[in-house]
């Protein structure tokens, strides 16, 4: 059963945030914003690093149907090269907030820092996907629609193997950048070594 919470506030509507796609040397940065109703439960909704694909799947379809509103951006590597991949995470996550038809009183955010959202507050949690349900959806959000993204370029570029690494630094990953060279799908700033 998840100890998930729904609210960190129970004052107007709150809106989770996370993204996917940090530590990867291709593609973009994906983000999500999800409000969940305040009485919100889900028995095995959790950090989308805690389940298999097939789980992630249809989690996705329970927090589709049941939020109130949500909200996916991305941010491309190009970008991620000129900003940095922290204020492109952010920049991805103000994109998903700025697409929310129902504007949130209140921002929960994944992780230690962000940058201030024009006139909504916002309260960072430390591994916010295992605490929070609105985080945890927006994690699976984001996660889900980066892979499947991953696995369309995949079919353009099949030499790098994005269908099973959605672009992050496998060793198959690191060896086919260094084999074909990096394509302009991949971040030009991240180092590529094979340890």
């Amino acid at each position: 059963m998840s100890k998930l919470l729904p609210y960190l506030s129970n004052i107007g509507f709150e809106a989770g945030l996370d993204e996917a796609g940090r530590g990867c040397l291709a593609g973009p940065v994906v983000a999500a914003a999800v409000i969940l109703p305040m009485d919100f439960h889900h028995p095995y909704l959790n950090d989308s690093k805690q389940l298999n694909a097939r789980q992630r799947q249809e989690l996705k379809k329970d927090v589709e149907r049941d939020a109130i509103d949500y909200a996916i951006a991305e941010v491309d590597a190009s970008t991620i090269d000129q900003i940095n991949i922290y204020k492109a995470s952010v920049k991805a996550m103000h994109l998903a907030v700025d697409q929310l038809k129902q504007r949130p009183d209140h921002l929960l955010v994944d992780g230690n820092r962000f940058i201030n959202y024009p006139l909504i507050p916002h309260t960072c949690i430390v591994k916010g996907d295992s605490k929070f349900f609105s985080i945890a959806a927006a994690s699976i959000l984001a996660k889900t629609y980066r892979d499947e993204l991953m696995e369309k370029l995949a079919l353009e570029y099949p030499e790098y193997g994005w269908e099973r690494n959605a672009g992050y630094p496998t060793i198959a990953h690191r060896k086919a950048i260094l084999s074909y060279g990096p394509c302009i799908f991949h971040r030009k700033t991240f180092r590529v070594q094979i340890k």
